[in-house]
């Protein structure tokens, strides 16, 4: 018998996490650190707060269903600023809004694929992704990376198949932090090109990319849309992880595919949600340099306190947007590290084995930190504990 559709993958890793929290007490000198999900955990800023309540008062449509591809000043406001973010030509026919990324990149991977279908991921992999996958019927196809984290055209050349659909990469990426070169984005967006596959490129995290300038060069293409569909989130942004909006960016042909995937899962994002981003768009860029200012101090405070960690075996593997990716130096598997973690240090964080397929022995030295709700003090508290744990952990 075969098995349903949820019984082909595995538990929400975070979800699983707390799970860990059961039964443990956190002394008040030694309160819990939680750096175990990439979402912020503070409200919007009280300018978009009252906008999104005007909007809740005001405006009698936005109680209502809406366009299943998303509000059209949304829309075009998100084609207007990607064009110019990326020096490139977006047209609002290209854009659509979702119910959050993770339901853009799961009305990808049905606009693309069947039953039995191939995607390559780049391991360490978004749980997600590969959880989506799973129960639609869709191989993931590890494309495991190096030291630097960085995937490999020419590795991802030979794994092509007569079933593969698609590559799927995440930059900055998520878990391990790095940012994709350039060069590297343009080299795969060649190779699905060439092959006549489909680049997802999810960049939830490009508004805290260090980088400045676009970050890549493929919204300069004028063909892009045969080859890219182009994933991205408000949630980060703007602290709207609990209004699920996010976008796929892509040719209008795909797109009225992805539309029939929207009206039967969702109807529509969420109106006051998609307000929300529409006036954050419009009136935070700002306040969101600031944001990203604030990721970046703390990815620095990361650099600053790593030599407490790396005289003790500990390796560095990746930094940037929400993430630390981290080698630990100890004889145990990270899947029994991370609850250790826990109960001894009060740290409530990822082990990579979350990250990587089962026979994958990497994961297990690996360890994601999602640093973006910590300061820099917050920082040095939890590379202090982690530097004071016993060499037998």
């Amino acid at each position: 018998m075969n098995l349903p559709r949820t019984a082909n993958t595995f538990a929400p890793p975070v979800m699983e996490a707390r799970r860990w929290l059961q039964g443990v007490t956190f002394p008040a000198d030694r309160p819990l650190i939680n750096v175990s999900q990439a979402a912020p955990v503070d409200p919007p800023p009280p300018a978009l707060r009252q906008a999104m309540a005007d909007v809740a008062l005001q405006n009698d449509d936005a109680h209502l269903y809406g366009p299943v591809l998303g509000l059209p000043e949304l829309r075009a406001e998100l084609a207007a600023q990607t064009a110019q973010h990326y020096a490139g030509i977006v047209d609002p026919a290209q854009v659509c809004i979702t119910s959050g990324c993770n339901q853009a990149f799961a009305a990808a991977i049905a606009m693309l694929c069947a039953e039995e279908d191939e995607v390559i991921l780049p391991t360490p992999w978004y749980f997600n992704h590969k959880m989506w996958l799973d129960m639609s019927g869709v191989a993931a196809v590890p494309l495991p990376t190096g030291v630097d984290l960085l995937p490999d055209p020419e590795q991802a050349a030979a794994l092509i198949t007569p079933r593969t659909r698609a590559i799927s990469l995440v930059t900055p990426n998520n878990p391990g932090g790095v940012e994709y070169p350039a060069e590297l984005v343009q080299a795969f967006f060649d190779l699905a090109r060439e092959h006549g596959i489909a680049l997802i490129l999810d960049e939830t995290y490009r508004d805290f990319d260090s980088r400045s300038g676009p970050p890549h060069p493929l919204f300069q293409d004028p063909d892009w849309d045969d080859t890219l569909i182009h994933l991205y989130s408000f949630s980060k942004a703007y602290r709207l992880t609990g209004h699920r909006v996010g976008a796929m960016i892509a040719s209008p042909e795909r797109l009225a595919e992805v539309e029939k995937f929207l009206d039967t899962v969702a109807i529509c994002p969420s109106q006051i949600g998609q307000h929300a981003a529409l006036w954050g768009m419009q009136n935070l860029a700002q306040w969101l340099a600031g944001e990203r200012d604030e990721i970046l101090a703390r990815r620095a405070a990361i650099s600053t306190q790593m030599p407490k960690l790396t005289a003790q075996g500990w390796q560095l593997l990746g930094l940037g947007g929400y993430f630390a990716y981290m080698q630990h130096p100890f004889g145990i598997s990270s899947a029994d590290l991370a609850p250790q973690l826990v109960r001894d240090a009060g740290i409530l964080c990822l082990p990579g084995t979350m990250f990587c397929p089962t026979d994958d022995p990497s994961g297990a030295r690996q360890l994601r930190i999602a640093f973006a709700n910590l300061d820099a003090a917050g920082i040095g508290i939890l590379f202090d504990r982690l530097a004071a744990l016993p060499r037998n952990a």
